[in-house]
C-alpha cells in the first residue's frame, strides 16, 4: 500500500444538534444580555438594568450544556463566550473612533450609547466568568455524588451560590460610584429577584434533557 492510499481516519468528536443549539443559544443570549445591561431603567419604582430578563437563562442553558455535554465542554464554552463579548466590546469601541458620516441623522447616536460602555461589558463579564466557572464545579460536584438523581438539585444548588456571586461583582464593579449606593442596593436586590426567580422557572428543562455518551465529549 502507497503512503498516497494510507489515509489515516481522524475521529473527530461531534456534538448533537440539540448541544449545538444550546451551547449557540448560550452564547448569543450572553450578547444580548450584555447589550441590554447598557440601559438602567425603573421597574416598579426599582432601578433595574435591562439584561437582567435574560442574563438567568444563560445559568440553566449552562446546566444544559454541562449534563449532555460534561464538564470541559462547558467550561470552554464559558470561556468562548467571554472572548466574543470581549471582541464584541472591543470592535463597538473601534468603530466608535471614527467619526460619523453627517448625511446620516441616527450615527451620532451609535457612539453615544454603544461605545462609551466598557466598565459595564468588563464587570459583566467578570461576573459571568467567576460565578458560571463555581457554578460548574458545584454542578459537577453535585452529580458526582449524586449521580443521576436529584437532577433539580444540581441546578437549584450551583444557582443558589452563583447568581449572588456574579450580581454582587456586576452591580459593585459597574454602577458603584457611578449611582447612589441606593440605586445600586435597588438594582442589586431586584437582579437578585428576576435571576433567581427566572432560572427556577426553566428549571423543570434539565429533565427533557438527553445524556448522551456521543454527546458527552472534552
Amino acid at each position: 500500500m502507497t503512503q498516497n492510499n494510507h489515509i489515516e481516519s481522524v475521529k473527530i468528536p461531534s456534538l448533537s444538534t440539540y448541544a449545538l443549539f444550546c451551547i449557540l443559544f448560550y452564547v448569543s443570549l450572553q450578547l444580548l444580555a450584555n447589550i441590554s445591561s447598557i440601559k438602567v431603567g425603573y421597574v416598579w419604582s426599582y432601578a433595574v438594568d435591562m439584561g437582567v430578563f435574560l442574563y438567568p437563562l444563560t445559568f440553566t442553558l449552562r446546566d444544559v450544556v454541562h449534563r449532555i455535554c460534561g464538564k470541559v465542554i462547558a467550561q470552554k464554552c464559558i470561556v468562548g463566550a467571554v472572548i466574543i463579548n470581549l471582541f464584541m466590546a472591543f470592535y463597538l469601541w473601534f468603530i466608535g473612533l471614527f467619526p460619523a458620516d453627517t448625511g446620516t441623522l441616527n450615527a451620532r447616536y451609535f457612539d453615544i450609547v454603544l461605545s462609551p460602555v466598557w466598565r459595564i461589558v468588563v464587570f459583566s463579564l467578570l461576573a459571568q466568568f467567576v460565578s458560571e466557572l463555581i457554578d460548574t464545579h458545584i454542578y459537577h460536584r453535585f452529580e458526582q455524588r449524586f449521580e443521576s438523581k436529584h437532577k433539580w438539585g444540581r441546578v437549584l444548588v450551583s444557582n443558589t451560590v452563583s447568581i449572588p456571586i456574579d450580581n454582587l461583582i456586576f452591580c459593585i464593579g459597574a454602577f458603584a460610584f457611578s449611582y447612589s449606593n441606593a440605586v445600586v442596593f435597588e438594582i442589586f436586590i431586584f437582579n437578585f429577584i428576576v435571576k433567581y426567580v427566572l432560572s427556577l422557572s426553566i428549571l423543570p428543562l434539565i429533565y427533557f434533557m438527553p445524556k448522551s455518551a456521543s454527546s458527552h465529549v472534552g
